[in-house]
């Protein structure tokens, strides 16, 4: 086949995009995970493109995980994931490895391989993958409690199914390996990703908020090169650079952040691309024709792990901790199988295992039915289950003072609460802190210009144009409660 030149190759990949922008809409009509759709995009696209390099398809796809986990930390509220940080950390660790060691037995039947090669799959097919799970349950109004189980557990789970897939490898080219050592290097990832995590989050606020860089449009780029630092400074030091990155994430998106909606709308559009291109050059590695040799291993293994080998998982991890047996089985069942498990599939065909393709196929199969029969069936369970409030709510405004960056002035968002002592005092008798103005107010999804005698509301959003010094004090005013609104008026005459 003829090479490609630079034009026909940029050709191609504008060609992907908009493909998998416009399948997307597809996805939503009914109700199949878009991910599904970018496979199959990039398998009938492999019929006219040859494409079989392992070690690219890991090196995007690693990229393409952080982009996205960044992006989906950059969106978990801290003050839900904390009231689940126990469950979430048991499923990631001991829901996995339960899941890994019932799949890893009945592979090594069902595919007639060895026992370390039946437990590699396993470990390779084990956890959830984030950029799955954050895509199906991003529009979906499901429990908070559940929805952020279910997206700690994601962001998390990924370094517990790495390094089983890693040291299962390891055992198999170097049979002398110690497993002391390997559990060392467990342990060595884990603390080494959550400590690097949590000081390259603070880092990253810091900088973000100190540094006065001439464009707004810097700083978007600027939070995303310190995502790519976090997880290659602590790889680099063997320690767990997607857990860094997913912590690291957290830790910004819940931090007083400048120009936060430029950095927040930039990686979502970001992560979006990176996902469409790393699921179409997926389906790009594996040929159609060989799935139809492993339909009724693939049907199966997917079968008991949907069934058998998550569920048994999930329920001894959560059994004593107060969630029902409805929750637990959602939980169960919203346990999808994305990028990861493919990405981690490449790792015995770099390694030049055996039986590498063979794994490949068979995961590559078993992702696919579950991304199609669990993702476009897991509303229809939340429904039937009672645990779905409906369609999700999000605002469809944002307002940022983005004109040059050497400014000292910024706009920010407050949500007026019910105890707030602001509610339901007029503008013109708030007695706002000096240098600073209300902007607008977003009531009920539209805009309310401002003046002296609009009383403010519980529920309305304000954007206040602020000096960046002044950010802090502005916050602590309107957190401020219990203030007597006859006196904050009678202030306001004086």
């Amino acid at each position: 086949m003829e090479a490609f030149t630079v034009d026909s190759t940029i050709l191609i990949f504008s060609t992907l995009l908009v493909i998998g922008v416009i399948t997307t809409k597809f996805s939503a009509r009914l109700g199949v995970p878009s991910l599904v759709f970018f496979i199959v995009v990039g398998m009938i696209l492999s019929k006219f493109i040859y494409y079989d390099n392992a070690y690219l398809t890991q090196l995007f796809g690693t990229l393409a995980l952080i982009v996205i986990l960044f992006e989906g930390g950059l969106q978990t509220k801290w003050a839900n994931v904390k009231k689940v940080a126990v469950p979430s950390v048991t499923l990631a660790t001991g829901g996995v490895f339960v899941t890994t060691a019932i799949i890893g037995v009945l592979a090594k039947y069902i595919l007639n391989v060895s026992w370390v090669e039946g437990l590699l799959f396993g470990a390779i097919v084990g956890s959830t993958d984030a950029a799955a799970v954050f895509a199906v349950l991003g529009n979906k109004n499901i429990r908070a409690r559940l929805t952020s189980t279910l997206e700690a557990e994601s962001g998390t789970n990924d370094p517990m199914a790495i390094f089983l897939t890693v040291a299962l490898i390891e055992l198999m080219v170097h049979p002398e390996t110690s497993v002391i050592s390997l559990l060392f290097g467990f342990f060595w990832q884990m603390g080494l990703g959550l400590g690097l995590g949590l000081f390259f989050g603070k880092l990253s606020v810091w900088v973000i908020n100190k540094i006065n860089l001439d464009s707004s449009g810097l700083y978007p780029v600027l939070s995303m090169a310190l995502a790519i630092l976090t997880y290659s400074s602590t790889a680099m030091l063997e320690g767990s650079g997607l857990l860094a990155v997913y912590v690291m994430a957290v830790k910004v998106g819940n931090s007083d952040l400048t120009y936060r909606h430029s950095i927040f709308r930039f990686n979502e559009g970001f992560a979006w691309m990176m996902q469409i291109l790393m699921f179409i050059l997926l389906g790009l590695l594996v040929f159609p024709e060989q799935l139809i040799h492993v339909i009724w291993q693939g049907l199966a293994l997917s079968a008991l792990l949907m069934f058998v080998a998550r569920p048994v998982g999930v329920f001894l991890s959560l059994m004593f901790m107060k969630f029902t047996i409805k929750e637990m089985t959602f939980i169960s069942w919203a346990g999808l199988r994305g990028a990861v498990p493919i990405v981690l599939a490449t790792y015995p065909m770099l390694a030049g295992l055996e039986n590498s393709h063979l794994i490949f196929n068979v995961v590559f199969f078993v992702v696919l039915t579950s991304a199609l029969i669990q993702g476009s069936t897991i509303s229809p369970l939340a429904n039937k289950f009672g645990l779905s409030g409906g369609k999700k709510v999000t605002l469809p405004h944002s307002l940022e003072l983005v004109s040059i960056g050497k400014t000292n002035k910024e706009m920010i968002e407050i949500e007026v609460e019910a105890d707030s002592r602001i509610s339901g005092t007029e503008i013109r008798h708030a007695k706002l802190p000096e240098d600073s103005l209300i902007s607008a107010v977003i009531r009920e999804g539209k805009i309310v210009t401002p003046k002296g005698n609009t009383r403010i509301q519980t529920g309305d959003i304000l954007y206040i144009l602020v000096e960046k010094d002044n950010r802090e004090e502005i916050k602590c005013f309107f957190k401020t409660k219990a203030l007597d609104k006859e006196g904050l008026e009678q202030n306001g005459d004086s």
